[in-house]
């Protein structure tokens, strides 16, 4: 039998997840949304986990950027405000050092186009720059971020392998993520009916197709199957016991959208090392990630 929250906290313990997360990133409170991706990038000849964290509520809506530096005690930590009132602080630069090299990052929002995710939709870009190389690059303004960081694109790819996120909803919940060939973004939909006349369901859509629908969810609210996206095999998990036997506010449903990548027990190995660096010179970062990991609180 699938035991769902065994997979959650074996794959936390494993990557240490939060311990990236210092106090000012004070995400996961009720009614707040956050999308949190932990990218593995290639800095200073050695590959880091950089975490980026989305995280939007009444009152704040702010952009969090930790970039691990395991030859000192802590990490570097980069807060973008969105909701900043001074027009030209959503454009700047912030320096700091990963062992002896800088890395900079630039970030430019102030035409971001905004919905109701903590992610901007468009006309964005936040750029991580280090040795003349684009480490990592967030947004859709691609040409105008190598414009200003006269940066060359990185010989290595940086690659998304965990993306953590909230959603509040009632009946639809959506969600953007990689999946499939390429670093192509999907929209995803899940659509639930648990109150009513009807039996309890559920309808998860890829690109508005429905991919899987589960009925019976009173003996069904665990369980896992198996799509396919652009001929890629992608598991999917759902939990939504509290939905059905707990009362309001009593937890989420949980969804877990996993890929596999080809050579994923290749990085397993090499990120685990006594250093915590992975230094063996691959030029391949996608064929050496462990699986891409989604999870969608809703």
């Amino acid at each position: 039998m699938f035991k769902l929250q065994f997979e959650f906290e074996a794959f936390m313990n494993q990557k240490q997840l939060e311990e990236n997360l210092t106090e000012e990133n004070a995400i996961h409170k009720f009614g707040e949304d956050f999308a949190t991706c932990i990218y593995v990038a290639k800095v200073a000849q050695f590959f880091h986990a950089i975490t980026t964290t989305w995280s939007k509520n009444l009152s704040s809506h702010a952009l969090y950027i930790v970039v691990e530096n395991l030859s000192e005690e802590t990490h570097f930590t980069c807060k973008i405000d969105l909701k900043s009132w001074q027009f030209w602080g959503k454009k700047g630069l912030k320096s700091f050092n990963v062992g002896k090299k800088r890395v900079d990052i630039y970030w430019d929002l102030r035409s971001a186009k905004l919905s109701s995710r903590p992610e901007p939709v468009s006309d964005y870009y936040v750029a991580l720059v280090s040795e003349g190389e684009m480490v990592l690059l967030l947004g859709d303004q691609n040409k105008e971020a190598f414009k200003r960081t006269k940066s060359r694109p990185a010989f290595v790819d940086a690659a998304l392998v965990h993306k953590k996120e909230t959603v509040y909803a009632k009946k639809y919940f959506c969600t953007r993520t990689i999946l499939g060939q390429g670093k192509k973004q999907h929209d995803i939909t899940i659509e639930c009916v648990i109150s009513g006349p009807s039996d309890p369901a559920i309808w998860i859509s890829v690109d508005g197709t429905v991919s899987i629908r589960i009925t019976n969810l009173h003996w069904r609210f665990r369980g896992n199957e198996t799509i396919f996206v652009d001929n890629v095999r992608v598991e999917i998990f759902w939990d939504v016991h509290d939905w059905l036997y707990s009362g309001p506010r009593s937890g989420p449903g949980t969804f877990i959208f996993k890929q596999d990548n080809e050579g994923s027990d290749k990085l397993e190995g090499r990120y685990s090392n006594s250093e915590g660096y992975i230094s063996d010179g691959s030029s391949n970062l996608q064929s050496v990630c462990t699986e891409l990991w989604h999870f969608l609180y809703a």
